[in-house]
């Protein structure tokens, strides 16, 4: 291999600190120097030692990893994996906790491929492989002595802390004041943000004792029906926001086919328990609550759709979205694969409509009382524009690319607008369908989506956000919920109440596993009475 040129092993750390410092931290300088100029007053000294404050951070943590043959191999890693962060956290200012990492890991090929374009493969080439190509054409030059390696590093890491600490003694009052008010600023300087996340993920994930599987509702009783089988269809939307539902005071007709149906109810106060899909849908279907919300007992635990089939309801779970996250692990299961369909499907991803083939076999096949759980793809971005058919392109102009940054901010509100109506025609055809089955059953359709999503609101794209950090677009979500007359007398349900309680009431993802119990006529002490958002409203 040709040696581009030689450098001593000290120099060439402090170099690796300096480029990641000023190439892959340019967001978070980006957003220091931000916070400084809305500051009244700011001492010029304090301003200029940011940088060298970080240089000197990186120098200190990178010098224990600058073991020979490791060096590189590790620090070309970091190079490609920083890249990557770096631009999504220009871009679209996403946040790389341990809830994003988690939320990476279980994203499918499919859905990773959605987030590819022209500039990032760009900016990864550019500021990650190219840097750790030369990195591997660099001849280091390691002291003679392991022991004089050993010094100098110390010698070095030592430099580093006595720069840290002469600026602290300095500004430590202005570091500590900016740190305070803007706390995001710790999750944001790459490497450590994604590294840290990554190795706690791991440790909870893989290195911490499981505890007993824990079962739930094995007390379940359910009132038997009285004249007809209910069945019920469970969808579990997918990035959808409240605020573009026009049920919900949006401006555009979002809703023209549901508000057709007659007798959707859409839920204008809900929030959701995460950000995120790997968070909140293991959430919601979980009897804990957003604020006491552990991910290894949820996984590791039964949820509501095993307490429903423990009282005798045949289920099955449809899923369009790459997974159910672990909570359909105990039922049936049918997961679209995008092979499967020419007509609904383009080989990466399909279209929801692809739920509703088969499904009259498919109820036939289950026996009695039923639930059918449908896993939405919905509004999954950022590639909006594959998540609905030519015919439902309706506003225009549209944002027909993955790197929506680049889209005028009119053509990705279009897109995603164009996603939540064709949400709304497939809620509107799985209505029709549930009318048709009414002579047979008491039917009910209840939506509610998992999370919702930035559209560049404060220069935020996607979702993620830590959850107290997150805006309202991220965490209001949309909930509705249609039942037929003979599920509504079956169930006493003042319809009049319900509709008043949609508009005035503040609900989340923690009621919908009462609820759902509820509605089944379910009771257990795992039963909470007052989470139940339709008890109210039952005689």
């Amino acid at each position: 291999m040709p040696v581009l040129f030689r450098i001593k092993l000290i120099p060439l750390v402090l170099l690796l600190a300096v480029v990641f410092a000023f190439l892959l931290n340019w967001p978070v300088l980006l957003h220091f120097y931000d916070i400084l100029t809305h500051l009244e007053h700011v001492k010029i000294g304090f301003v200029i030692s940011i940088p060298f404050v970080l240089v000197a951070a990186l120098n200190f943590v990178f010098l224990p990893f600058s073991i020979r043959y490791l060096l590189k191999p590790f620090f070309a890693l970091l190079l490609v994996t920083g890249s990557m962060v770096s631009y999504s956290t220009l871009k679209y200012k996403v946040m790389f906790d341990q809830s994003m990492i988690q939320n990476i890991l279980e994203t499918n090929p499919q859905e990773a491929h959605s987030y590819l374009n022209g500039s990032i493969i760009l900016w990864v080439l550019l500021t990650g492989v190219l840097p750790a190509i030369l990195l591997f054409l660099i001849e280091i030059e390691y002291p003679a002595k392991w022991y004089k390696g050993i010094v100098y590093r110390l010698l070095s890491m030592v430099a580093s802390l006595l720069l840290i600490g002469g600026v602290a003694a300095l500004y430590y009052q202005d570091y500590a004041s900016v740190g305070r008010n803007n706390s995001t600023l710790n999750k944001e300087i790459i490497p450590a943000n994604y590294a840290y996340g990554t190795v706690r993920y791991l440790k909870d994930t893989y290195f911490t004792t499981k505890e007993p599987f824990q079962t739930l509702g094995d007390d379940a009783k359910r009132v038997a029906h009285k004249e007809k089988p209910t069945l019920m269809f469970l969808v579990i939307g997918e990035t959808a926001r409240s605020q573009n539902f026009s049920m919900n005071g949006y401006a555009r007709d979002t809703n023209a086919f549901t508000s057709q149906t007659g007798e959707v109810i859409s839920f204008k106060n809900v929030h959701s328990c995460g950000t995120a899909t790997a968070i909140s849908v293991p959430c919601m279907f979980s009897n804990m609550n957003r604020t006491d919300y552990d991910a290894r007992k949820a996984s590791n635990s039964e949820n509501f759709l095993d307490v429903v089939q423990k009282t005798g309801v045949s289920l099955l779970w449809k899923d369009n979205d790459g997974g159910c996250k672990g909570v359909c692990k105990r039922i049936p299961t049918i997961e679209i694969k995008p092979t499967d369909n020419a007509k609904l499907c383009d080989g990466d991803t399909c279209y929801d409509e692809v739920m509703l083939e088969h499904l009259d076999e498919e109820v036939a096949k289950m026996a009695g009382d039923k639930l059918i759980a449908f896993h939405m793809i919905g509004s999954h971005g950022p590639t909006y524009y594959q998540r609905y058919p030519a015919e439902d392109r309706h506003f225009m102009p549209e944002c027909a690319r993955s790197d929506i940054e680049n889209c005028t901010q009119e053509q990705l509100v279009n897109t995603y607008d164009n996603t939540i109506r064709h949400t709304d025609r497939v809620l509107a055809q799985m209505v029709e369908k549930l009318k048709k089955y009414s002579d047979q059953y008491n039917t009910v359709l209840l939506y509610v989506s998992d999370h919702g999503e930035s559209l560049g609101e404060s220069g935020l794209y996607l979702h993620g956000t830590p959850y107290k950090l997150a805006p309202d677009q991220q965490t209001h979500i949309p909930m509705q919920v249609w039942m037929s007359p003979g599920f509504i007398s079956d169930k006493h349900i003042n319809m009049a109440c319900l509709k008043n309680n949609a508009v005035k009431n503040d609900y989340s993802h923690d009621n919908l596993f009462s609820s759902v119990l509820g509605l089944w006529d379910i009771t257990s002490s795992v039963y909470n009475p007052d989470l139940d958002l339709f008890r109210e409203c039952r005689s």
